[in-house]
């Protein structure tokens, strides 16, 4: 009985674990504060180099 127990109680922990990392998120951000990157990264021109 005891053995039944512990058994179902692990079951249950990993089916909660992966019901965890496996649902979607729930992430709810603000509209303001940080934004998203969406412009063109500055590239430096590199000089002529005369050898």
């Amino acid at each position: 009985m005891k053995l039944n127990n512990i058994l179902q109680e692990f079951v249950q922990y990993l089916a909660e674990g992966f019901a965890k990392i496996f649902s979607p998120a729930k992430d709810d951000y603000q509209d303001m504060g940080i934004q998203p990157y969406d412009c063109k990264p500055y590239i430096k021109a590199k000089a002529n180099k005369i050898l």
